[in-house]
C-alpha cells in the first residue's frame, strides 16, 4: 500500500508545511484523505489539524496561494474552509471532546494528536501524514488502522461502546463505510451497534438521510441495507423497510421475501442507473406490500393495490425522512404507481391504445420505468426470467414505434380546456372536464389521430351529442 499524490497536491503540502512552521504549529492530514490515498481512490477533501489555531493556519495560507482563496471561518467549531481549484481543505486544530448523554455534540478543549486521533471515529480514519520538516510523510497510527485498511476491518479506535454512545451518527458511518469499501466491521464493533441501536434517536433525520443516501448510491447497497437490518438500526429508522422481512405459509403456500427482493431490484437498478430517486424507486416499489397482504384459497398470497398504496405512501415517507417534497418525490411517487403497468403489458398481446396509455402516464419518465420493471425480475427460474426480457424486449420495440409515430412522450392534447372554453363561450364547468377528458380518451384509444383538425372534429360531434351546440 503506498501514500500516492499528485504533484499540485504536493505542492498544497509544501505551503501549509511552510504556513505553519511560520506559526510555530506542528501540522497533520488526516483522515478520509489519507485512507483514500492509501486505497488508491480519489479524494478531493483535505482534513489538516495543527497543534495550534487551525483558523490562523488557514488564514496564512491563504495569503501564500494564487488566487487569493476565500476562507470560510467558524469561530465557534474553531475551523475554517478553503476551496482552491479543485480541492476542499478543512483547518481545525487538535482537540478532544467530551459528550453528554442526550447529545451528539460535544464539549471541545485544545488537544495533542494524539488526542484528536482519540475522537476518530474509526482506526482508518485516525491515521494522520506528518507535513513538519523533521518527520515529513511520516503516519501516526496509534491504532494499527493500516493493519485494518490491509486486512479490510471497520474498527473503533476506543471502546466501540463508548464511541458509539458519544455520537451514534458513527452506527450508520460504520454501516456506509463498509458498504462503500466492501469491508467487514470487526464483530465487537458490529455488536456494539446492535446494543446501542435505539441511541440513533438522537440523532436529527436529516443526518440520517445522508448516509443512508451514501449507501444507497455505492455499488453494494444491499449490503448496507442488510447491515442496517441485522444490527436493528433499520427498524429505528425506516420501519416500513424492515417490515417487508419475512415469509408466511400458509396451507403449504408461501410468498417471496419482499425485504430481500426489494434488494435485488435494487441492485439491478443500480447495475443500470446511478440515479439516486430510481434507486429510491427501487426501495418504495413494494413498500405496500405488507399492509395490502391476504390470503385467498384459490389465488394464494395477493397484494392488490399495493402500487396505489405505495404511492400515497411515499409522500408519508419522505416527510419523516426529511427527504424532498418536491419533483423527486412527484417522481419516485409516479414509478411505485406505474410499476406494475409494464408488467401487466408483457402478459398479453400489446396494443397500440395500451402502449400510449402508459406513454401518457409514464411521460418523460417512460425510460427509468422500463429500467425498473426490467429489474424486478427476481425469479429464481431462468426460464421465466428470459421470457420476461424478451417479452420486455417486444415492448420496448412497440414503444418506439407507437413514439414515433404518435409523439405521445411529455403529450398532451391538440385542445386545451382553455380552446373549448373560448370556441364555446363557456366558464370553467363540468362541460369542460367531459370534452377535454373525451378528445383525450379518443386519440388514446386510437379512435382519433394525433392532430387538431381531426380532434376537432371530434370534438363537434362529441359537443353535439351533449346538446352543447
Amino acid at each position: 500500500m503506498v501514500f500516492n499524490i499528485k504533484p499540485y497536491e504536493r505542492k498544497i503540502f509544501e505551503l501549509i508545511q511552510l504556513s505553519a512552521k511560520e506559526l510555530e504549529y506542528p501540522v497533520y492530514v488526516v483522515g478520509g484523505y489519507v485512507r483514500d490515498r492509501l486505497l488508491a481512490r480519489e479524494s478531493n477533501d483535505l482534513d489538516v489539524v495543527c497543534v495550534g489555531d487551525g483558523i490562523a493556519l488557514a488564514e496564512k495560507l491563504a495569503t501564500k496561494l494564487i488566487p487569493t482563496p476565500y476562507i470560510a471561518v467558524y469561530r465557534r467549531f474553531g475551523t475554517a474552509m478553503i476551496r482552491h481549484k479543485d480541492i476542499e481543505i478543512e483547518f481545525v486544530g487538535a482537540r478532544k471532546e467530551s459528550y453528554s448523554i442526550d447529545s451528539r455534540k460535544p464539549a471541545v478543549e485544545n488537544g495533542t494528536l494524539e488526542d484528536d486521533q482519540n475522537r476518530r471515529d474509526f482506526t482508518i480514519n485516525a491515521l494522520a501524514v506528518s507535513l513538519n520538516e523533521d518527520d515529513y510523510g511520516e503516519i501516526k497510527d496509534p491504532f494499527n488502522g493500516f493493519h485494518d485498511l490491509e486486512n479490510k476491518i471497520i474498527r473503533t479506535p476506543l471502546d466501540p461502546d463508548k464511541t458509539f454512545a458519544d455520537d451514534p451518527l458513527r452506527m450508520m458511518r460504520a454501516i456506509r463505510f463498509s458498504t462503500q469499501l466492501d469491508f467487514e466491521i470487526e464483530a465487537v464493533t458490529l455488536k456494539s451497534i446492535a446494543k446501542n441501536k435505539h441511541r440513533i434517536s438522537i440523532v436529527s433525520k436529516e443526518r440520517i438521510s445522508a448516509e443512508l443516501e451514501k449507501i444507497i448510491l455505492s455499488d453494494r447497497s444491499s449490503k448496507g441495507f442488510k447491515l442496517l437490518f441485522n444490527t436493528g438500526l433499520l427498524h429505528i429508522i425506516f420501519p416500513e423497510m424492515a417490515a417487508l422481512q419475512g415469509v408466511e405459509i400458509r396451507n403449504n403456500i408461501g410468498h417471496k421475501d419482499n425485504f430481500y427482493h426489494t434488494l435485488e431490484v435494487l441492485e439491478n437498478v443500480s447495475k443500470d442507473s446511478n440515479n439516486l430517486w430510481l434507486r429510491w424507486a427501487a426501495i418504495l416499489h413494494d413498500i405496500a406490500k405488507p399492509p395490502t397482504k391476504r390470503f385467498d384459497p384459490e389465488l394464494g398470497w395477493t397484494f392488490h393495490g399495493h402500487e396505489a398504496l405505495g404511492a400515497a405512501m411515499v409522500p408519508r415517507i419522505f416527510k419523516k425522512m426529511k427527504l424532498p417534497l418536491d419533483a423527486k418525490m412527484k417522481y419516485v411517487q409516479k414509478l411505485v404507481l406505474l410499476h406494475l403497468r409494464p408488467i401487466a403489458l408483457t402478459n398479453d398481446k400489446v396494443s397500440d391504445s395500451a402502449v400510449r396509455r402508459l406513454l401518457f402516464d409514464a411521460g418523460e419518465f417512460i425510460d427509468d420505468l422500463l429500467t425498473l420493471c426490467k429489474a424486478d425480475i427476481t425469479s429464481k427460474n431462468e426460464g421465466k426470467v428470459n421470457r420476461y426480457k424478451e417479452n420486455y424486449r417486444v415492448l420496448n420495440q412497440k414503444i418506439k414505434e407507437v413514439e414515433e409515430k404518435d409523439h405521445l412522450r411529455n403529450w398532451q392534447p391538440p385542445i386545451t380546456g382553455d380552446d373549448i372554453m373560448r370556441i364555446f363561450k363557456l366558464p370553467p364547468s363540468r362541460e369542460v372536464g367531459i370534452l377535454k377528458t373525451a378528445i383525450r380518451e379518443a386519440i388514446l384509444d386510437g379512435v382519433v389521430n394525433n392532430n387538431y383538425d381531426d380532434a376537432y372534429a371530434f370534438m363537434m360531434q362529441k359537443a353535439r351529442e351533449l346538446n352543447m351546440t
